[in-house]
């Protein structure tokens, strides 16, 4: 069985695993370490610090308790269980292991004999069960456990945890199948545990659930006026366009798609990319951000895509991934690899800080002010930390949800087909997997993206002539490939190909055009217009307060783009000027543009390396001289 997250029935794409693809080295490959060493056990400490795994065990005694948490703690758990689990297949961790069968004997403790698993309702003192299915997150939390359940069945088989969650599993379709409660969590998930459960178990009735679940959104069948919020206002085959509540809309497009590639329902399948594909034009930050909204941590109106008011959390870059990855699988298009390395580096990377120990919630893409001191010791309100990542959330979806998807990194790099094996994101990583005709094996070795130079070394062909596959980003305007004959061509942005009968030691080399470069927004997008980005690779860069003249405000600043961004000792800067303002009646008519202001040289830096150094003011829009 395949170590990996997705693995659908049948796709154009075949995922490969963690038992395959190993990274080797390079940013990805310390983020991951610092994700075994820091990361999952700093989750660890905060859920048995604030009593939400006790949960469990108080729930198993029977008697009314005080419970700590947020009605959705429980998904934290089944969270960092399958961060657990994957850590332990990536590295056969002993001490994970032996904190993973705790985990599982202290879940199991509130396990009802009929299924139910839940530390909020149907307890002495609570609520009956099911009762609030708009807020509740009963199903939302089961989603995770399943999700939890085949990181463990894939890399581990057959155990306590995973014979837990068939009792849920079964539970869900006994509750809520046909002749039952015929409606909808409020928080999409439970659609994507149960397909991808279906999927690891070979139990079709979870399959046929989760198709249940998909085509009851849009029936209205929770209460309250809020039904875009929830994804209830209309059906998955009629919607346009992403909206609502971010996270929910993501992980509920994730669902559907693993429901469409299992049934084969091409209608589904293009009613979703459709919605995604809109997304990405009309509703998605420069970052990859997704949910341009505070209230409800919600998709806005197309082009409403304001910097400093961005939400862009955490989850909805996850959720992004999830449903990239399965439109890529599904359609065979590379292509959706760009906005899975867009989300990765500039969302996801920049969430956690360098130790593995702080984390954003929301990242926007502008801060006009900020604490002076970093929050530590307690959780702080989920909706920002004043600057700063913080070491917990009263809501923390995110730092677990961060360490899982660190954890199974490696099964989002490449992918085969008949014809040959794919890569899609460049780090140093080691591939060996089986062809059609034989097995294969290659070594990746690239600094991607300090340089552009992804150098691919054939290691092992027992496959005869196949093909190697290589995803050049929609940025990439005059990449090179090099293949073992040493010929070198200019290749277009989308789908780079080589074909041969690799003898070992051959190399293909992709060089891509990681200089700093200006990007310009759509000029529908009115909160930037005046307004330009500069790009370096796939990385935002961003200006800080802290590296720029006198630690001048970033809000002083302007660019200008007629000269061309340039490296400095590493480091990006381009031309521009401070603006010196004193507090006054702000409007007038023709101010003297050259009134206090100053030439300068403003410095970059990756988005994902901010608020790294200190309290400062960011901005990635910069405005024009």
């Amino acid at each position: 069985m395949k170590k990996t997250p997705v693995l659908p029935s049948r796709s154009a794409l075949r995922p490969l695993g963690l038992d395959e693809v190993q990274i080797t080295g390079g940013y990805w490959g310390r983020r991951q370490e610092t994700n075994a060493e820091a990361t999952i056990w700093h989750c660890l400490h905060w859920l048995e610090k604030l009593g939400w795994i006790d949960n469990f065990e108080k729930a198993g005694t029977g008697a009314e308790f005080e419970r700590a948490g947020r009605e959705f703690s429980d998904s934290e758990i089944y969270k960092l269980a399958e961060a657990m689990a994957w850590e332990i297949g990536r590295s056969g961790s002993p001490e994970l292991e032996a904190r993973f069968i705790r985990l599982t004997e202290q879940i199991s403790a509130a396990l009802e004999s009929d299924g139910y698993l839940s530390t909020m309702f149907g307890h002495p003192g609570q609520r009956p069960r099911y009762t609030d299915l708009e807020w509740g997150h009963e199903l939302y939390c089961y989603g995770h456990l399943l999700q939890a359940a085949v990181a463990r069945l894939r890399t581990h088989g057959e155990d306590d945890f995973v014979r837990l969650a068939r009792q849920v599993a079964d539970h869900v379709c006994d509750t809520f199948g046909p002749g039952g409660i015929e409606r909808i969590c409020g928080h999409a998930e439970i659609e994507v545990g149960l397909a991808e459960f279906a999927r690891a178990t070979g139990e079709q009735r979870y399959l046929d659930q989760a198709k249940l679940f998909i085509d009851r959104h849009g029936k209205r069948t929770l209460g309250g006026d809020g039904l875009e919020y929830y994804q209830d206002d209309a059906h998955v085959h009629d919607a346009e366009v992403l909206r609502g509540h971010a996270v929910r809309a993501l992980y509920l497009s994730s669902g559907a798609l693993d429901v469409a590639a299992d049934t084969g329902d091409k209608e589904l399948l293009e009613a979703v990319r459709r919605q995604w594909d809109r997304t990405l034009a009309r509703r998605t930050h420069i970052t990859g951000g997704m949910g341009s909204r505070y209230q409800d941590e919600a998709y806005g109106d197309d082009f409403a895509l304001s910097p400093d008011r961005a939400y862009a959390e955490s989850c909805a870059g996850i959720g992004g991934v999830m449903t990239a990855w399965r439109l890529l699988l599904a359609t065979g298009e590379l292509s959706y690899g760009d906005i899975i390395e867009r989300i990765t580096w500039n969302v996801l990377a920049g969430a956690v800080a360098p130790d593995g120990k702080s984390f954003f919630y929301a990242n926007p893409l502008q801060q006009r002010t900020f604490d002076e001191v970093p929050p530590s010791g307690k959780a702080v309100g989920h909706s920002g930390a004043g600057g700063h990542r913080a070491p917990w959330y009263d809501v923390s979806c995110c730092p677990t949800n961060l360490a899982r998807t660190f954890a199974s990194l490696a099964a989002y790099i490449a992918t085969v087909d008949d014809g040959g094996l794919q890569l899609h994101q460049y780090m140093p990583a080691d591939i060996a997997t089986d062809l059609a005709d034989g097995p294969v094996a290659v070594r990746v070795e690239t600094d991607y993206p300090e340089s552009g130079t992804i150098t691919i070394r054939i290691d092992r062909n027992e496959a005869g002539p196949w093909t190697l596959s290589l995803r050049v980003p929609d940025w990439a305007d005059g990449a090179q490939l090099t293949g073992p004959d040493g010929v070198r061509r200019t290749v277009a942005p989308g789908r780079a190909e080589i074909t041969s009968d690799f003898a070992a030691g051959d190399t293909v080399t992709l060089e891509l055009p990681v200089g700093p470069r200006w990007t310009r927004a759509d000029p529908r997008i009115d909160s930037v217009r005046g307004c330009v980005a500069v790009e370096q690779g796939p990385l935002v860069l961003c200006a800080e307060s802290v590296d720029q003249p006198g630690g001048a405000d970033v809000v002083d600043l302007s660019v200008d783009p007629g000269k061309a961004p340039v490296v400095q000792d590493g480091t990006v800067t381009v031309s521009g000027h401070v603006h010196k303002h004193v507090d006054a009646w702000p409007y007038g008519s023709n101010p003297d543009p050259e009134e206090g202001r100053e030439a300068a040289e403003v410095a970059l830096i990756p988005f994902h390396l901010r608020a790294t150094r200190g309290p400062a003011t960011m901005r990635v829009w910069l405005p024009t001289a």
